[in-house]
């Protein structure tokens, strides 16, 4: 019986800050791998391993008479998904699944599935979160829309990359990210307002947000997020572009829904704020849009670490 890591064809199209590490722990578990990135320079490391390297998404789905059985999308927005399933449709062999990793609309995704259902291809929905150590150490939460069927096919494969779970039919696992989302948004600026006022008030914010940990307070954000502000490190894990992409897709799933979510307009708000100049850095640059509306009180004094071209007003 052929080994089904060897047997399996897998492509996957997309090597940013998340599709990177993503497709590198495929290789590492020893599937048969091509890879594409739009830009080329990108997939270099992975030639440097001997993984395939393909030149157009076409080619990294079928070359040399050999079709992909599984696709993996990690692309920038449900535009770039639109446009690259497209431009793959002919070449896509029928009991295919391509499973889009990205973070799109709802509407998107469910588009997407008729669309490739039409030529027998299965699809998932299967956005993550987790930033880009989750990837790397395979520890994302993966929500994904997809009939139990083509689940069922591919969780073991989805487990390489961190903790997978069925939420729905397709569609669904974009409905669940953006759930994931709203709270990462919120709770980020929550944490930014909760040190900012410790250090107005006269207390040590780090001892401060010490001193919450371990009580009900406690979360990942204020682990992770509320260290990044105290360091005043804006280097991206995920970027502020991302969660501003996320916060107006939530609202429109609430208008589908018929939802008003008051706590969602403003943090939509505040990272639209963010976007003119600090779209490259790390969502919790939510701090900086505090910080900006507090003239004059600003967390620490470290000098703000952005990413090369950004320059902050509040160092």
């Amino acid at each position: 019986m052929p080994n089904q890591k060897t047997a399996l064809n897998i492509s996957f199209l997309g090597l940013g800050l998340m599709g990177k590490p993503m497709a590198s722990r495929l290789f590492a578990a020893g599937y048969q791998l091509t890879v594409w990135n739009r830009t080329a320079s990108k997939a270099q490391p992975f030639a440097n391993l001997g993984v395939a390297v393909a030149e157009t998404p076409c080619l990294a789905v079928r070359s040399n008479g050999i079709s992909a059985d599984i696709i993996f999308t990690m692309l920038e927005a449900g535009s770039a998904v639109n446009d690259v399933v497209r431009n793959i449709l002919p070449v896509l062999k029928a009991g295919a699944i391509l499973v889009d990793m990205s973070s799109t609309q709802q509407s998107e995704a469910k588009n997407f599935n008729t669309l490739l259902s039409e030529h027998h291809v299965g699809f998932i929905d299967a956005p993550v979160s987790g930033g880009v150590l989750g990837a790397e150490s395979g520890t994302l939460a993966i929500m994904a829309g997809a009939h139990q069927h083509h689940y069922d096919q591919l969780e073991s494969i989805l487990k390489i990359f961190g903790r997978p779970t069925r939420v729905g039919l397709p569609g669904s696992g974009q409905l669940a990210k953006l759930c994931n989302q709203l709270i990462v948004g919120g709770t980020i600026n929550i944490v930014a307002e909760a040190l900012l006022l410790a250090q107005a008030g006269g207390a040590d914010p780090v001892a401060v947000r010490n001193a919450l940990r371990g009580g009900f307070a406690e979360s990942r954000i204020l682990e992770v997020h509320g260290q990044r502000m105290l360091d005043r490190n804006f280097i991206p894990g995920g970027q502020v572009k991302s969660q501003a992409k996320d916060m107006e897709n939530i609202l429109l799933a609430a208008q589908t829904a018929v939802l008003h979510l008051p706590m969602a307009e403003i943090v939509a708000n505040i990272y639209r704020s963010l976007m003119p100049q600090f779209a490259q850095a790390d969502h919790s640059a939510g701090l900086l849009a505090l910080e900006q509306r507090n003239s004059g009180i600003r967390l620490g004094t470290e000098a703000d670490i952005l990413p090369p071209g950004t320059i902050s007003t509040t160092n």
